[in-house]
């Protein structure tokens, strides 16, 4: 590397060290925290023997957090290193400290072979990016998700493996118990929540949230942003994009957030809890309602095999509109167009997307595939089938907000909760951050 593009690297480096108090997020959905990745035995380890002759090596970096998924992706690999017998490959699953890592590696132009988009494919990382439009696989990208990873010159920037149809998933065992529909406004939500509270006597916490994995708090404000500013029919989705936005109108999301807190809806232990601690907590019934998708239920079922697991739509929270998912990419593989090995980057994203695959990773993922032709049997079809017709946003943050405002929200709402700052302080660093981020 040569001394410019070392600097600029290094440069990345320091500054995303001194964000890390405030800046972070999920892999599954993408994290903004900078470190390097420590190779363990679930992220180090590649699908064959190293040493073993002449192999050429292929990096994978993918944001998957959840156990049973990168299960399913380490024996896919080690199925496609077991056909190809010169290609080793190298899976890597960084977790939190994923978007940052791979922002020093674009700035040294030393990216992985083989790379999840997260939600960035043609905005952040589209330069990067090999065009995937010759591949067998592209022409059954999904009519909900073929535009949003192929631009308008027709570049197609990563086979999609699962796309993201987020919304709340619920212990239906504890909703059936204490006779509670999935509501469909945010009162109906706050009056379950509050019914569950009172009626368990305290045994049951509506909500749980994690401060130290603190993507679970920034998909409050992310989902419920978009049922507040851009699902309604008179909304400020236009305002937010040509930046004239009312940054007061951004306090009833921190405002309700903190009345869920004082009114015992979440977890007491929220600013030391673990998301690794969820599945826990729901199969032993203590948690009611969790703000992400199902992806976590083999875990439960681990724990207990009959618990009935339920999801649903983000609730609406303006009179007279509807609920809505938020969604686009979630998992997804491109290829770095500069790789050493690109041809065998393409031939493994190739057999990541044949059917059988697709549908193991759809099975794990409890998610819909990226693909058509690919049948998924799990207990989340029937939603997804039942809310067929209901509405799937953008995330918010990706379209109406800038690069690093997700950090701002994460940690700034574990601020919130911690009692560092209040609704209108938060809302002032919502409207300071995206200032100085969109002059950037």
């Amino acid at each position: 590397m040569n001394k410019k593009l070392w600097s600029s690297a290094m440069l990345v480096l320091t500054c995303s060290i001194a964000l890390a108090g405030c800046s972070q997020r999920q892999g599954g959905t993408a994290a903004e925290k900078t470190a390097a990745p420590a190779p363990t035995a679930d992220t180090g380890k590649s699908s064959s023997p190293a040493g073993s002759g002449d192999k050429t090596r292929i990096t994978v970096y993918s944001t998957v957090n959840d156990k049973p998924i990168q299960e399913v992706y380490k024996q896919i690999a080690s199925d496609f290193a077991r056909e190809n017998g010169k290609v080793d490959v190298d899976l890597q699953f960084p977790g939190t400290e994923y978007e940052n890592i791979l922002k020093v590696k674009m700035a040294a132009n030393d990216l992985p072979d083989v790379f999840d988009t997260h939600g960035w494919a043609i905005i952040r990382y589209g330069k990067y990016l090999a065009d995937l439009k010759d591949q067998p696989w592209a022409s059954q990208l999904t009519n909900t998700i073929k535009d949003v990873v192929t631009d308008k010159s027709g570049k197609v920037h990563a086979l999609v493996l699962s796309e993201a149809k987020d919304g709340l998933t619920y212990n239906a065992d504890l909703l059936k118990k204490y006779n509670i529909e999935p509501p469909k406004t945010f009162d109906e939500l706050m009056a379950a929540a509050e019914k569950l509270k009172t009626e368990s006597k305290g045994e049951v916490t509506p909500f749980y949230f994690s401060g130290i994995d603190d993507w679970m708090i920034g998909q409050y404000f992310d989902y419920f942003a978009t049922s507040l500013l851009i699902s309604p029919k008179d909304n400020e989705a236009q305002n937010l994009l040509d930046k004239k936005f009312d940054w007061n109108k951004w306090k009833p999301l921190p405002d309700k957030f903190l009345e869920m807190q004082k009114k015992g809806y979440i977890n007491k232990d929220v600013l030391t809890a673990k998301y690794s601690d969820l599945p826990q907590q729901f199969s032993q019934g203590k948690v009611a309602f969790t703000l992400q998708g199902p992806s976590f239920a083999d875990e439960v079922h681990k724990i207990k095999a009959d618990l009935k697991i339920g999801f649903m739509p983000v609730p609406s929270m303006v009179p007279g509109d509807a609920p809505n998912f938020s969604g686009g990419e979630r998992y997804t593989m491109g290829a770095w167009k500069d790789g050493k090995h690109l041809d065998d980057a393409k031939k493994l994203i190739a057999y990541f997307a044949k059917p059988e695959n697709m549908t193991k990773i759809a099975n794990a993922t409890k998610l819909p595939p990226g693909l058509k032709g690919v049948e998924a049997k799990h207990e989340f079809t029937e939603y997804y089938n039942k809310y067929a017709d209901i509405r799937v946003f953008p995330y918010f943050d990706r379209v109406y907000l800038p690069n690093g405002m997700w950090d701002v929200m994460c940690k700034t709402g574990t601020a919130l909760l911690a009692g560092n700052v209040d609704a209108k302080q938060y809302s002032d660093k919502m409207k300071q951050e995206v200032e100085r981020l969109s002059n950037k």
